[in-house]
């Protein structure tokens, strides 16, 4: 697909780069706004790529979101913020998110940041690329490593939630 009108496809493999997350994100917001956690609140969802772009665009999700149909003329979206029982935010916050972020630790941290280390799961994106996909596991496995987290949240990321999401001895 092109990313501009004219283009006969998406060039520099922009479509795989922000492609993706981006596509990831706007499936979560057809979720919130169409009201599915509303309807079923004990869903669970796992999003990959960390949640897209959720996690850095907290600002425009949160506040930039509770002015739903402000900037919109053509339809109006206060009747459906009206409609929700939560903010917009609230909702993304009820997602679950893999760590597959290629190796990014700025990535990780924010997603960390927004899930919470008990809505976030070890992940890779192995075999996706089968000649470096040990690689991203093994960048994916160092960046967790690090973190100034406790020893329970590294193992909920690594395994405990894992097993208590999917009901898993």
């Amino acid at each position: 697909m092109p990313d501009y009108k004219g283009e006969p496809k998406s060039h520099y493999e922009i479509w795989w780069t922000f492609g993706w997350p981006y596509e990831t994100s706007v499936a979560m917001a057809h979720l919130v706004f169409g009201k599915l956690f509303d309807r079923h609140p004990d869903i669970k969802i796992i999003t990959h790529h960390m949640g897209g772009m959720i996690p850095f665009f907290e600002g425009r999700v949160g506040p930039g979101w509770d002015q739903l149909g402000t900037r919109t003329s053509d339809v109006d979206y206060t009747l459906l913020l009206n409609d929700l029982k939560k903010r917009p935010v609230d909702y993304f916050h009820q997602f679950y998110a893999d760590t597959a972020v290629f190796g990014s630790t700025a990535a990780t941290l924010c997603g960390l940041s927004f899930f919470g280390a008990d809505r976030v799961l070890f992940a890779s994106d192995s075999p996706f690329d089968p000649e470096r996909g040990s690689a991203y596991i093994r960048w994916t496995i160092e960046i967790i490593d690090k973190l100034e987290i406790t020893e329970a949240e590294r193992y909920a990321i690594y395994e405990g939630n894992a097993r208590r999401l999917l009901k898993l001895q």
